[in-house]
């Protein structure tokens, strides 16, 4: 039995729909979140700048003794996962292998769609995962950059003409091309589950990137005996690197429930 907490981090708050999953799969585990709200969205930056990030990250993260990290973050995980593994002792996991190995057992004809960050797109590491896994697999990747803006103002609703628009334009290609199953490559993107669904229509699988890792993160606990107390209920710290005056009502929208915990603010630069 280990109590130590597990760290999660993301560009801002989309990482909270993995801490629901999280919470979900592994309710015994303590959690501690960090949100990088001063420097949201991660996606299009260079990846100097997004090791720079994700390593201060980690470090206020690692103030708390973790027994493990959850990169909730897709631009991380595609270009600073490995880095990171390679610089810290404890387990690292990262959102892009167990989501591929999901979407390749949910397609029925091999053509997969990803939409993620332009930095996740770019750096072509769903696709090679992907055709590691399975070389005949058809991967069709779109870079979405306005829909973590738009998550993090609330824009997720089916109805609105703003959200539904941009959802059209960056889904009409993959659908052209004929893909059956979508990750949803960011971890903001599950708020937009239903407008995008509205969109693709029931013939498209979505494959959640926060849900997945939380599972591989559950296996990987389970298999070097890191598990928490399993008749305690976890619980749950919040950190962003900006204001949180409006964190509550954001991160009730991402999680799915009424929160009444402010976060607290940390002065990222210093890490």
């Amino acid at each position: 039995m280990d109590t130590r907490p597990i760290g999660v981090f993301d560009s801002g708050l989309g990482g909270l729909t993995a801490v629901r999953s999280l919470r979900e799969i592994l309710p015994e585990e303590d959690l501690v979140y960090f949100g990088d709200t001063a420097r949201v969205p991660y996606g299009g930056r260079a990846r100097e700048t997004l090791l720079k990030y994700a390593r201060q990250d980690v470090r206020f993260l690692q103030t708390f003794d973790l027994k493990a990290i959850l990169i909730a973050c897709g631009t991380v995980s595609t270009t600073c996962l490995e880095a990171l593994q390679a610089e810290n002792d404890l387990p690292i996991v990262g959102v892009v292998e167990p989501t591929c190995r999901r979407a390749l057992a949910v397609t029925k004809t091999g053509k997969t769609g990803v939409i993620a960050t332009l930095a996740s797109i770019r750096s072509g590491a769903y696709e090679a995962c992907l055709r590691r896994l399975n070389p005949q697999v058809e991967v069709y990747g779109k870079p979405c950059p306005l829909f973590v803006p738009l998550v993090e103002n609330g824009r997720t609703r089916p109805g609105d003409t703003v959200i539904e628009t941009v959802a059209r334009e960056y889904l009409e290609p993959l659908l052209e091309a004929g893909v059956d199953t979508l990750i949803l490559g960011c971890t903001h993107y599950p708020l937009l589950t239903e407008v995008i669904s509205g969109v693709c229509g029931s013939g498209v699988a979505l494959v959640s990137a926060g849900e997945e890792s939380a599972f591989e993160l559950k296996r990987l606990l389970r298999d070097r005996d890191l598990r928490g107390d399993g008749s305690r209920q976890g619980e749950a710290s919040f950190f962003v690197s900006d204001t949180p005056e409006n964190f509550e009502d954001l991160a009730s929208l991402f999680l799915q429930e009424d929160l009444h915990h402010m976060a607290r603010r940390v002065d990222i630069d210093q890490y």
